[in-house]
């Protein structure tokens, strides 16, 4: 992402190509001014300030950034510096300012600082996803709060179940409550997914005990359990140990504890956390016993389930109806758009069933944002004649972005007629999300806004 603060006016053309060669210069540190007049080039006292970024000309004190053996020496501006950071203007004008031409500074990765200096002296924020936590620190070390919150909108904007454990993780670290907030909701609503993200294993053990611990994880306690797992090798290896069950265990501590072994399914505990070697034998003998024993010993496991998350239903229709011609389906598609002014994540579909009695129906069922698959599945459900609606999941919940129109679909194929509905809105209050409905191009059996399947969204919110 690069953006303007402020937007840049256009240069004449004949001082166009002069400004594009000084640019490069820049960005490469290279110190050679091309013309005398190099000011005369930049109409703006902000054009003018930035071509001291990222330059030796006039710098009156030099940065060594980064580790050891990964350094970069980086030159300065005091007053530009102490105009755009109080510690900056404590650090060269305050009571305690030390006079040095060289500060080194080692827990901050050059990228990092260049992005924070960029801002500073252009008032243009350019951020990447692979170095923007690192811009965050710098930018909560050397407090500079708009860059900082760019930062967190940049994070929020790309946070997805492959780096919510993470993201959560730094966002408690940098006291950043709005991120932590929707790092949980998207953890909660994809816990399988995050779970089985590679970043789930790059957190810390306070992150994973919190993890470990919420009452609204929506995942089955086996997957829980292999996540746990997968954390306790890698964190084997961070701490130079082999990934023994012994400091499996010994890395896991008293957070062993906190998953929910009782509440699995009988055969993920027998063919799963049984045979992991991770319990003593005399901690699976209590566990069968408590499955299976009028007499429940006790655990130091918690044995009430999750609550996990509650599925809310939006519904289109005020009436159904059945027809002794329609509703057929010969593998054609029924198709509707929809948007939402809040971030949800669609877990399926509510369908309509036979108005013949019993029936099972075969249902594919699709989520697209323009023509890009984010989820579909394959299954069957059985219904059982009435004009209630039947619900179809997706194998993983799908984010949902606001604003934006998504398009669900599904093709039916059961030899019964079915219901459909009637009297469709084209805007549904649920809850605190608005959902809003139009037409699909990609409906070919009849559905619509006014009439035909689909008649439920099931999501979290």
């Amino acid at each position: 992402m690069a953006a303007d603060i402020f937007p840049r006016k256009k240069l004449a053309n004949s001082n166009t190509t002069a400004v594009q060669q000084y640019h490069q210069q820049n960005i490469n540190n290279n110190n050679i001014i091309p013309a005398p007049n190099w000011q005369g080039l930049y109409p703006t006292i902000r054009e003018r300030n930035a071509v001291m970024f990222n330059n030796d000309l006039m710098a009156d004190v030099h940065f060594v950034v980064g580790p050891p053996g990964g350094t970069q020496r980086l030159p300065g501006h005091k007053y530009v510096l102490a105009v755009g950071s109080s510690v900056f203007h404590a650090m060269f004008y305050g009571e305690l300012a030390e006079d040095k031409d060289e500060i080194r500074i080692p827990d901050v990765e050059p990228p990092a600082f260049l992005a924070m200096l960029k801002y500073i002296y252009c008032d243009e924020i350019d951020l990447a996803a692979d170095t923007v936590l690192a811009t965050l620190y710098a930018a909560k070390k050397y407090i500079v709060p708009h860059l900082a919150r760019a930062c967190v909108n940049f994070l929020e904007t790309s946070l997805s179940a492959k780096n919510a454990c993470v993201l959560l993780s730094q966002s408690c670290l940098f006291e950043e409550p709005d991120l932590t907030e929707r790092c949980w909701e998207v953890i909660d609503a994809q816990a399988e997914l995050a779970l089985k993200s590679e970043g789930f294993c790059d957190i810390d053990f306070q992150t994973l005990e919190s993890i470990l611990q919420r009452e609204t994880l929506n995942a089955k306690e086996i997957v829980v359990f292999e996540a746990a797992l997968n954390w306790a090798e890698m964190e084997c290896q961070r701490q130079e140990l082999l990934p023994s069950i012994e400091n499996k265990r010994k890395v896991l501590g008293k957070a062993l504890y906190l998953i929910r072994i009782p509440t699995m399914a009988l055969d993920d505990f027998a063919n799963g956390a049984a045979q992991s070697g991770l319990l003593t034998l005399s901690e699976t003998n209590d566990i069968f016993l408590w499955y299976t024993a009028a007499k429940k010993p006790e655990l130091q496991f918690v044995s009430n389930a999750r609550k996990g998350l509650v599925p809310q239903r939006c519904h289109r229709f005020q009436s159904c109806a059945y027809r002794s011609n329609q509703w057929r389906y010969r593998g054609r598609c029924d198709s509707i758009q929809f948007a939402v002014d809040k971030r949800v994540f669609i877990a399926g579909f509510g369908l309509y069933g036979s108005s013949c009695g019993s029936a099972e129906y075969s249902a594919k069922i699709e989520l697209k944002r323009q023509g890009v698959i984010l989820g579909q599945n394959l299954s069957k459900y059985f219904s059982d004649g009435s004009s209630n609606t039947f619900p179809v999941w997706f194998e993983y919940p799908v984010q949902i972005e606001p604003d934006t129109f998504y398009t669900a679909s599904v093709i039916l194929d059961g030899n019964e007629l079915s219901y459909f509905g009637q009297e469709g809105m084209t805007e549904v209050q649920c809850g605190k999300v608005t959902v809003q409905f139009q037409c699909s191009s990609d409906s070919t059996n009849g559905t619509g806004v006014q009439g035909g399947q689909i008649p439920e969204l099931i999501f979290y919110a």
